[in-house]
This record gives C-alpha cells, structure tokens and sequence, in this order.
C-alpha cells in the first residue's frame, strides 16, 4: 500500500505537519516536485486526510481533564443519536468514542478547575439524554498522547 518514499515523507510529515512540500521532499531525499506529487497521492487515496494545528489546552488555562465512560438506556433506538447530538453542543467536550461491550460511549471533557468541572458536570453532562450509568475518571497525569504512526 505504501512505498518506502510514502514512508518516508509520511514520516517527516508527523515530525513537522507545518513544513512545505519542498522542506518534506529535501528531509525524504527526493526533489520539491516529487514530493508535492507523492503528498497529493497521498491526499487523493484518503491517506493524508488534513494538516492540523495542535493547541494546548492547558497553555489556554484549563487545568482539568476528565474521561466519562457513559452506559446508555437503549430502549429508544435513537439513543445514540440522540446523546451523540447532545455532547456535540458542549464546548468543552474534546472527544467523543463510541464502544461495544458494556460502556457505550466515552467522552473527554476538559475544565479550567474542578468548579468549572462540576458546573459542566452538573448544568450540561447530567442533562445528556439516555444516560444509564456514567463514570468519570479524572486524569491525574497522561503518560503517551501521540497521533503518528509507526511508519
């Protein structure tokens, strides 16, 4: 599926998602115009989906992490729509999963302090529809956070 070349431009890409065509060709070893084709390659087969700037939410002033594991009522059968649609709304929600087995969906919540926390906790998580059990773990220290992959 991928090339040595792919690989190898992919790999420059992760270190350095700002860098130009030209800079990712000369790190890969190939020229600028090589590199410009094998990227749109990439972008056309739905490999390469976006470059996207990281920002740290903690450099902004939120200090609190949360991850809640939520059990769903599924006696409607829009339920998950219906939750889904709901935690969409919520600002401070930064992911969403969805899961088979025993927890239905997780979200990662994040919070300026524990006072915002139980406020989001409390006017807006609670309110989420069809929640039959929720867990909430706060996160006291993120050990691996990484979206590259092993090329």
């Amino acid at each position: 599926m991928l090339d040595d070349l792919d690989r190898r431009l992919l790999r420059q890409l992760q270190a350095d998602p700002a860098a130009s065509a030209a800079d990712l060709g000369e790190r890969a070893g190939v020229p600028a115009l090589k590199a410009a084709r094998r990227l749109a390659r990439l972008t056309d087969r739905g490999i390469l989906t976006a470059r996207t700037a990281e920002i740290d939410w903690r450099a902004l002033g939120y200090t609190v992490a949360v991850s809640l594991r939520f059990s769903l009522d599924k006696t409607d059968p829009n339920a998950f729509d219906r939750f889904i649609a709901a935690a969409r709304a919520i600002p401070e929600v930064t992911e969403i999963q969805t899961f088979l087995g025993r927890v239905d969906v997780r979200l990662n919540v994040i919070a300026r302090d524990m006072g915002h926390y139980q406020a989001l906790y409390r006017d807006s998580i609670l309110s989420l529809p069809h929640i039959a059990e929720l867990e909430a773990l706060v996160t006291v220290a993120t050990v691996k956070s990484t979206e590259a992959l092993p090329l």
